[in-house]
């Protein structure tokens, strides 16, 4: 599948503009960042106040975001539009996902130094928050695809919402609900043990475990993403 670096950007720059507009949708930019004033403060431990601000960030940022912007393409009859131009799925998925994961990086970098979290490998806390967006990225588009108006799109998140940050805090409940055993391979969960990581006294395989699992979500997501474009593409 072909890739134009020039149709992605041009995507890139018809979103910026669009989204640069789109006060109710741009002001959830300061969500993290005030969430992480906060809590920086509170009683709770920082690493668990982190990782409730991050798990909360990616689905207000680029899962909303990005469910927002497809969305708000359908409810304007953009999208099939889009379509049908020549540029190829990977051009469209690229251009309206860079925007997102731009602005996603860029808030997410204030809200760590705001916190003063240290992690224990800078390389595995990056890794994991480039996999992060990528994977909440991709279902925000997921979200978007099933909406046809930005209201929709608004309510389509609140599963990804609920399930995902509300994971770790389920974990808890395993030794009395065996089942609540299956939240911690949710890549809210895994962050969360990621972040707990600290000081010199881990092992390789401490951090690759969160690591992959986390991965393996935003592959699988990722494919389910560009499918299900690739349908409607064929159902319009």
């Amino acid at each position: 599948m072909s890739i134009s670096l020039k149709r992605a950007r041009a995507i890139f720059m018809k979103d910026y503009k669009e989204f640069s507009r789109n006060y109710a949708v741009s002001i959830m930019l300061l969500f993290p960042i005030i969430f992480a004033f906060i809590l920086r403060s509170a009683p709770t431990p920082l690493t668990e106040a982190f990782a409730l601000v991050l798990n909360t960030s990616f689905v207000i940022l680029p899962c909303f975001t990005q469910a927002c912007l497809i969305a708000e393409e359908k409810e304007h009859n953009t999208l099939r539009s889009l379509m049908m131009t020549p540029a190829s799925t990977m051009d469209v998925l690229i251009g309206k996902s860079a925007l997102t994961f731009v602005m996603s990086a860029v808030v997410l970098g204030i809200t760590t130094f705001i916190f003063g979290y240290e992690p224990a490998s800078i390389w595995a806390f990056t890794a994991a928050i480039i996999f992060s967006i990528i994977l909440y990225t991709a279902a925000g588009t997921i979200c978007g695809l099933f909406s046809k108006t930005l209201l929709e799109a608004t309510l389509s998140i609140m599963p990804v919402l609920i399930i995902f940050t509300v994971a770790p805090s389920g974990v808890l409940l395993a030794d009395d609900f065996p089942i609540f055993k299956v939240l911690d391979y949710l890549p809210s969960s895994q962050l969360v043990h990621l972040l707990g990581i600290q000081g010199t006294g881990f092992t390789t395989g401490e951090l690759l475990k969160p690591l992959l699992i986390i991965l393996a979500w935003t592959v699988a997501l990722t494919i389910w993403s560009v499918v299900l474009y690739q349908r409607r593409l064929k159902d319009e």
